[in-house]
Formats: C-alpha cells, structure tokens, sequence
C-alpha cells in the first residue's frame, strides 16, 4: 500500500438480478467518502433482446441518488411526476428529501436490441439541515457539464468543484466528483483540495504515486494528501470526496442521522404512507429484518 492510501477497498459484488454490481461504499473500513455513502459499479452487462433492467419503485429519506451511465440508458420514474430517460455522460441527480420513491427500467428501445449497462451509482447523504428538504429531481446532459483536456487526460466534472471549474449540478454540501479517462503514458495530478477523497479504478492500468492500482479497488487517500495519477495503457477511474458530515445510519434504502428517522419510514413504506409512482403497480416490499445487505442499488 503506498502512502498515499489510507485504505483500499475491494468490492463486495452483488447478482442484482440478471447483472452484477460491485459495491464499494459502505464498507467494513469506510462508511463515507466526503458525503458519498454508496457506491456501486454497474456492469458491464449484456442484455439479450427482451430483457433489461426492471427496478421496481422503491423509497429513499434524507439523501440524493446520482446515476452516472458510460454505456447503456435508464429510464427514471418517480413520485414527483418526474420521468426522464439518462444516457452516458448525463447526470440525474434525485434529492430524497423528507421521501421518495422511484424507480428504474430498461427503456423500450434498449430491450428491443442486444444492450450493455454500464455505470456508476451514488448516495450522498444530505447534511443535517437539509435532510427533510422537500424532495426533487433534475437532468443535466453530458453537455451541460465541465468537460475538458490536459495532455491527453480527459476530465468531466460531474458534480462539485475542481481545478477552477463548477459542475452546474445542484449540490448540499462540499462535494466531488470526477470522471476522468486518460491514454496511455498520461498523467495529472489530484490535489488534496478535500478532506476526504477517493480514486476508484473503473479499469485496470492505473498507477498512484507510481504504484499499480488494481482494476475495481476504491483507494481511499490519505487527507491532505496530493496524488499523481498516472496510466500506463487507456485507463478510467472516478474520484469521489469533499467534507465529512458526520455520522449517518443506514438501513435498505433509507440513510439518516438519526437512527429513529429510518425506523419511521419503514413503518411509512410498510403502511403505504409514501407517495406512489404515476403508471407503476409494482413495488419492492420492506425487506424482513435482519437486513443483511440492500436488495438493490439505488
């Protein structure tokens, strides 16, 4: 481990039905990077004509989702009358709030061919002040975001501040979020601007402080620290971070600072109390306790 890495997560991967993702966040050594409370790589997954992704309508309290595609769509439907089809490169960005629900399906034109799925999935939790803000949806097309070369390093800000731009998603708190390709014999380095950040290494190739970073580890950076990141073939990761909220607890699909907020929304999602998604009859149901590991990702 260089000295650089505070400490370097491997993934727990998960069947979430007919695709496999790679959850990094929580895990047994980090609960949280800056906000960032999950993280999931989905994919890369092949659908065959006629099938897709079918993730029913599900609650979430007192964060935001953020999907993040490289390849493949989704299309988001949710409580607040919002429907909206995301491709690679966009951003949808869903503020929980006081509660939710959503859900997310392979569109039409994806299931009528052979399809990938690829991408990324985060929680930020949402500070204490704002964790009962109402809740809303927003789209950013990948052309609406920071997007930019240096030396054959390709950056695209998703959400936050970095290297003097601003990503026009709406964020809570201080926040970042890179998606950042380089091609072979390139490098950059990440400052340590954050208190808390994190390299994930979508591909393989990746050195940090000249020492090789395994495909799907999230490297977990020393605070304060700043980092070369360099590639010794074409290479991708995502960095995560900004500055801690503080304790947050975590069951199924709800995150909170207080741990009596999540029991409330489980008896609110178990009596029917959550409002529901126009043109969607099927829900995902509160799972039975003990809940060992969430049914789904997002």
């Amino acid at each position: 481990m260089t000295s650089c890495i505070q400490h370097l997560i491997a993934p727990h991967v998960q069947d979430l039905g007919g695709f496999q993702a790679r959850r990094l966040l929580p895990s047994e050594a980090v609960t949280l990077v800056g906000p960032f409370i999950f993280f999931d790589h989905l994919g890369p997954a092949v659908f065959p004509p006629g099938k897709g992704v079918d993730v029913r309508p599900h609650p979430h309290i007192n964060l935001a989702t953020v999907t993040y595609l490289f390849e493949g769509a989704f299309l988001h439907r949710d409580s607040e009358g919002n429907v909206q089809e995301i491709r690679p490169g966009a951003v949808n960005w869903m503020t929980a709030g006081r509660g939710i629900v959503h859900s997310e399906r392979s569109p039409d034109e994806e299931r009528n061919k052979e399809a990938t799925l690829h991408g990324i999935q985060t929680w930020v939790a949402l500070p204490d002040e704002h964790e009962e803000t109402d809740p809303w949806f927003r789209h950013h097309p990948a052309a609406d975001l920071p997007i930019w070369e240096e030396a054959g390093v390709a950056f695209t800000l998703i959400a936050g501040e970095a290297y003097g731009r601003t990503s026009p998603v709406q964020t809570f708190s201080p926040i970042l979020y890179l998606d950042v390709q380089l091609a072979p014999g390139t490098q950059f380095t990440l400052p340590g601007d954050y208190s808390e950040q994190a390299v994930y290494s979508v591909t393989s190739g990746l050195r940090l402080n000249g020492v090789a970073l395994e495909q799907h580890r999230l490297a977990v950076l020393v605070p304060g620290t700043s980092v070369e990141i360099a590639s010794d073939s074409a290479a991708r990761c995502i960095i995560v971070g900004g500055e801690p909220i503080g304790k947050r607890h975590k069951w199924w699909n709800f995150v909170s600072s207080r741990p009596e907020r999540i029991e409330q929304a489980k008896r609110d999602w178990q009596e029917g109390r959550f409002a529901t998604v126009p043109d969607e009859a099927e829900f995902i149901p509160l799972p039975e306790e003990p809940l060992r590991k969430p049914e789904q990702p997002l």
